[in-house]
């Protein structure tokens, strides 16, 4: 015991190179920065999943020399195109319960690591079936997006959590935009060395596959769970609860916030993974481009992500500063229902300069809505914040396997028939952030309830007996932090002195 108040006294005591809060959260982002832990932390988990969105969407800006190389139908490229995200959902709401049992840190990286084979396995595909399942394990790996949120939201405090879950995850998803431009760069300078067009294409996969490799070491080795250390040694010393699995996920699964979450996520997020999987073909084939201008032109949705979701996470969190958890939802809802209306018109346009700048608009309002949608999440739970971000993530896949069965699979639609209802859809699935209410915040249309805190809801997640054994410490901090969410309405209401009363 006295070992663990001593850890505890060390902890409380320990100098950061960022301000912090009570739970030792950094309250300020500094970008150029790689100071331990914060700041490590941030740069290590968005460089690993850029490296594993480059490795999941290697293959579609060279899908016109694969198909010819195995015979690829549409249905074939359909098919595959659902395989590399449909793999995720599972993963990804596997990845939330792991990071809150093990930690961001290991749980990533191991799958980092499991998944890279897959990437090197595509240099030897010989058949559709091959093509289909390694871009169906290599898919696996985008469920590092949820450690990715999970970290952040363990390193960065509520005032500045929208903005550095936007930036890591805009960073990362920035690897389906570079990937449309490193591929085809990399296959065309494999040629010029005196490769055969099918071997080529092949040996490209080594880039991919070689540094998704590295950063999972570099994750395992430089990266830190916490802000006070990992999550075995903070187990060890007794500063941080080692909670029930069972407890965990059920927690996350009766939070009806989650589901609300995971289902719009799906439209936002997973209509990007959808845009990521078919755009470079779309404009190879309808406007008669050759690979290289088409691979630019698709790289350019992508590549809005380095502004466009960390832009939404700003959002997000200037709107909370005025408006609070009420502001996030409204910002949240009206940014995508704005970019499913972009897409509609995006599947409408006949010219190419008219499709480019339609689809260069629509990519920053789907990207910031994936950024306003996790300056929600970090507060749905805070015991269940893995399994929350778990079913959100996993919610992007869902959408994504969804859109591409029903609208890209085969031939019953054109492409640009697919897009226009896929953009129905997101506007359609927009609607249920307005059944997002927090009691002690309010929702879009409701305000919050009279005498219900900050402190009422997340105790509401632990049972008397651990409230007695004081498991639930680290609740009440991130409740107190929350405090932030607030409208400046009701801040103001909460800090004004009572009016006095008549003798």
């Amino acid at each position: 015991m006295m070992a663990s108040t001593e850890t505890m006294k060390e902890f409380e005591t320990k100098n950061f190179t960022l301000p912090v809060d009570a739970e030792h959260k950094a309250t300020t982002i500094h970008l150029l920065s790689v100071a331990k832990p914060h700041m490590r932390a941030f740069h290590l988990s968005w460089l690993q999943f850029f490296a594993c969105f480059l490795s999941t969407f290697a293959a579609p800006p060279l899908l016109p020399i694969i198909r010819d190389n195995l015979n690829l139908t549409a249905t074939d490229i359909g098919n595959a195109g659902i395989a590399s995200v449909s793999g995720a959902v599972f993963a990804r709401l596997a990845m939330g319960t792991a990071c809150d049992l093990v930690g961001p840190r290991v749980a990533s990286a191991a799958l980092t690591l499991l998944t890279a084979p897959a990437v090197y396995l595509s240099a030897i595909a010989e058949s559709p079936t091959a093509f289909l399942l390694v871009r169906f394990f290599t898919g696996f790996s985008l469920a590092t997006f949820v450690s990715t949120q999970f970290w952040m939201s363990s390193m960065f405090s509520s005032p500045v959590v929208g903005r550095a879950n936007g930036i890591a995850a805009g960073w990362g998803n920035l690897g389906g935009g570079a990937t449309q431009m490193i591929m085809p760069l990399v296959y065309t300078i494999i040629l010029r060395m005196g490769s055969a067009n099918f071997t080529a294409w092949r040996i490209a996969f080594f880039i991919p596959a070689v540094l998704q490799t590295v950063l999972a070491f570099a994750v395992l080795i430089f990266g830190q769970d916490m802000p006070d250390g990992n999550f075995q040694q903070l187990h060890k010393s007794g500063t941080k609860h080692k909670d029930k699995f069972s407890k965990v996920v059920y927690h996350g699964l009766t939070n009806y916030r989650g589901w609300i979450t995971a289902l719009c996520y799906g439209y936002c997020f997973g209509v990007e993974l959808t845009v990521d999987n078919i755009i470079a073909e779309y404009f190879f084939d309808r406007f008669n481009l050759n690979l290289h201008t088409a691979g630019l032109i698709a790289a350019c949705f992508g590549l809005a992500n380095f502004f466009a979701r960390p832009g939404g996470g700003l959002v997000s969190d200037l709107l909370a500063k005025k408006f609070g958890m009420r502001g996030r939802l409204w910002g949240w809802w009206i940014i995508q229902t704005v970019g499913g209306l972009l897409c509609i018109l995006l599947g409408l346009m006949n010219s190419l300069s008219g499709s480019i700048a339609v689809m260069l608009v629509f990519s920053v309002f789907v990207q910031a809505a994936c950024g306003l949608a996790f300056g929600v999440v970090p507060f749905v739970s805070r015991r269940a914040l893995g399994v929350i971000s778990g079913m959100t993530g996993a919610g992007g896949n869902v959408g994504a396997v969804l859109t591409q069965l029903i609208f890209f699979k085969g031939s019953q639609y054109t492409t640009e028939r697919g897009i226009t209802y896929m953009g129905a859809m997101i506007v359609a699935c927009t609607l249920p952030i307005s059944a997002i209410y927090f009691p002690q915040w309010g929702g879009m249309f409701c305000g919050p309830k009279s005498e219900f805190s900050e402190d009422d809801y997340y105790k509401e997640e632990w049972d008397s007996k651990e409230k007695q054994e004081g498991h639930h410490q680290a609740s009440l901090r991130f409740a107190e932090s929350s405090k932030s969410e607030r409208s400046k309405k009701d801040q103001c209401a909460v800090s004004a002195p009572p009016a006095s009363k008549p003798v």
